[in-house]
């Protein structure tokens, strides 16, 4: 009951002749555009979260070797 090879070639020559083959391509280039702009944006995001993370976590850390109590690490970094 699944697609075969028929069924699909009709689905697309349909696809083609409702949008063109121009249209088509400009979709494609979109997309295509938007998946390198996503993954750019995940790549650099990691990196600029990275050196924060660290930095807070060293705070908190020598905070709580000078009080000598435990510290809501949480209400910490909201501040």
């Amino acid at each position: 009951m699944g697609l075969s090879t028929t069924h699909l070639i009709i689905f697309l020559v349909i696809i083609v002749l409702i949008f063109g083959t121009k249209k088509l391509k400009n979709i494609g280039a979109d997309l295509g555009g938007a998946v390198k702009g996503f993954k750019d944006g995940v790549r650099d995001g990691d990196k600029a979260a990275d050196p924060a993370a660290a930095t807070t976590t060293a705070q908190v850390a020598a905070d709580k070797r000078a009080d000598g109590q435990t510290i809501d690490v949480e209400a910490k970094t909201r501040q």
